[in-house]
């Protein structure tokens, strides 16, 4: 059975590619997804990605109520609303879908603002500062995880 995985990215992620190369690298947000999306189809066992990006808090939490409740795992990269939104914090809490947090750069290598998250203490990881590659991290571990039920299931 295919599993599948929400792939949540929150605010100004859209503006990758441009954005701060710097820290954030040359790729842009759509680049990053079909790699993944290729990377998530083409293993075993085979993973269906379903990703959102957007800018607006209320959108994020629509989705995590929704397309999360129904999906075997999150990876999300809240941006900004990891520092502050409970919101966001309430709706992955309320879920039992597991969640992995993840993010581009070293936060806890930047400004202080950026050490804290609200997401941290009810998330299963966080994979911070390896570039693009935290989303296929991430990706690994659920794919790890199905792997271990599957084979639990047939004992």
């Amino acid at each position: 059975m295919t599993k599948t995985i929400l792939v949540i990215n929150g605010p100004n992620l859209n503006m990758l590619g441009t954005r701060q190369p710097e820290i954030y690298g040359n790729r842009t947000l759509d680049d990053m997804m079909t790699r993944l999306r290729d990377i998530a189809e083409s293993g075993s066992p085979s993973v269906r990605l379903q990703t959102i990006q957007s800018n607006l808090e209320g959108e994020l939490i629509d989705a995590i109520h929704t397309i999360g409740r129904e999906s075997n795992g999150i990876i999300i990269n809240a941006g900004a609303f990891t520092h502050y939104s409970i919101a966001i914090r309430d709706a992955l809490s309320s879920i039992e879908t597991p969640a992995i947090e993840v993010h581009i750069s070293n936060v806890h290598a930047r400004e202080d603002f950026r050490h804290h998250s609200v997401l941290s203490a009810i998330v299963v990881g966080q994979i911070v500062g390896l570039g693009e590659d935290v989303y296929r991290l991430a990706l690994e571990w659920f794919r790890a995880r199905f792997e271990q039920e599957e084979n639990g299931a047939r004992s």
